[in-house]
């Protein structure tokens, strides 16, 4: 399972399947669904915080268990036990166009705290995406091809100095934690007040209440180089809806001359092809996560074939089509663009009763993980409060 490569001056180890398939699968629903710009030209990431912030508190629960291992992990293999917390835990993944050179990850005088790294490889070199090789400058491996499931864990500092090649193609997905010993970074802390903030008001089993809410439009604006020109690029939004073969549709008229800024939060409806979907969505996100749910679940398995619910879609008439020609006007300016950072997905035969239960089933999934969170909350802020104790002796 682990290849290692424990001299003293590169430590690190790589871990082959580390993660289930099920696992990666899982998390790259979670990031396709909610992912922002990121922190370099042509990256996208997505944080715990991010999560609770846009009403999708309950997809923190998948990352839990796997925090956990890696944190064990990083200590059993470093002799560190019970010395770390969890400083940073993130969604990242590279488009078309992504690189970084040489680096340590505790390079900048506000990262000095990180002193391991763990990433955890989604999907694969040479199948999801082409180029992003991970290269160690110095010691062995000096090369990894990233392979779903794989992780390695290194120390953050100049023992580990590494690049990543640009991406020429696809999305490479990575999880990416960083540890300290360095308790007032804990990340856990600030994750349980933000989670006792926005999750404990909430019904224990009402769907309406976990509609995600999204985050300013400027989070979700794709541009190239990251430029803040608003006439070049996309909303990332309509980008990944795009690539499933989907399209927007607001049935309210359009005024160009009045500010649109907020029109992705009001209620709206899917087409496909030249058919409207009947079902009526809060807002684009909440749409987004519904239509990656069907192409993580219903598409692949047979998920659905106990619950297929009749569904609705009536042909798009010419004014109808003309709003969504219109939207797509301000907020997919340049197909391209989306079609080369997003590939189009391995769009299997889509079905619209599956759909229509793909609805149901994504409530049911949204309730459940909210159900663990409020179970799992007390004993997470005890855990928390026992390592705050230990660090403060």
């Amino acid at each position: 399972m682990a290849d290692m490569e424990m001299e003293e001056d590169h430590p690190r180890l790589i871990l082959h399947n580390f993660l289930t398939e099920d696992e990666c699968k899982e998390l790259e629903f979670i990031h396709k669904s909610c992912s922002t710009i990121g922190y370099r030209p042509n990256v996208f990431s997505t944080t715990l915080s991010h999560l609770i912030a846009t009403n999708s508190a309950h997809l923190v629960i998948p990352f839990l268990p796997i925090r956990d291992r890696l944190k064990e992990k990083v200590e059993e293999t470093f002799g560190c036990e019970y010395e770390l917390v969890t400083e940073f835990t993130g969604l990242i993944s590279w488009s078309r166009g992504a690189s970084i050179g040489w680096h340590s990850d505790d390079n900048r005088p506000y990262l000095k705290q990180r002193d391991f790294t763990a990433v955890c490889y989604l999907n694969s070199y040479g199948k999801d995406f082409e180029g992003g090789l991970f290269h160690f400058q110095d010691g062995e491996p000096k090369t990894i091809a990233p392979m779903v499931g794989d992780a390695v864990i290194y120390t953050a500092d100049g023992r580990n100095t590494h690049s990543v090649d640009e991406v020429t193609s696809g999305e490479r997905l990575t999880l990416t934690l960083w540890f300290s010993r360095d308790s007032s970074h804990d990340e856990d802390a600030k994750l349980i007040l933000l989670l006792e903030e926005n999750v404990l008001h909430k019904s224990n089993n009402v769907p309406w209440s976990l509609l995600p809410l999204p985050a300013s439009d400027n989070m979700y604006w794709f541009s190239p180089h990251q430029a803040s020109n608003q006439d070049i690029g996309f909303d990332i939004r309509l980008g990944r809806l795009h690539a499933l073969g989907f399209d927007v549709y607001y049935s309210r008229d359009m005024n160009f001359g009045s500010d649109l800024s907020e029109l992705l939060m009001e209620p709206m409806q899917l087409a496909r092809r030249d058919q409207l979907l009947d079902h009526k969505f809060v807002n684009v996100l909440h749409s987004l996560q519904v239509a990656q749910f069907y192409f993580w679940k219903g598409c692949k398995s047979q998920a659905f074939t106990n619950e297929v619910q009749s569904g609705k879609a009536v042909r798009l008439s010419r004014s109808q089509l003309e709003k969504i020609t219109q939207v797509n006007s301000i907020f997919l300016k340049d197909t391209k663009l989306v079609e080369t950072v997003f590939q189009s997905a391995d769009r299997c035969y889509f079905n619209l009763a599956t759909f229509s239960a793909a609805i149901t089933e994504w409530e049911d999934y949204s309730c459940k993980l909210h159900k663990e969170i409020l179970l799992s909350l007390p004993q997470w802020r005890a855990h928390q409060a026992i390592y705050s104790v230990k660090f403060d002796v």
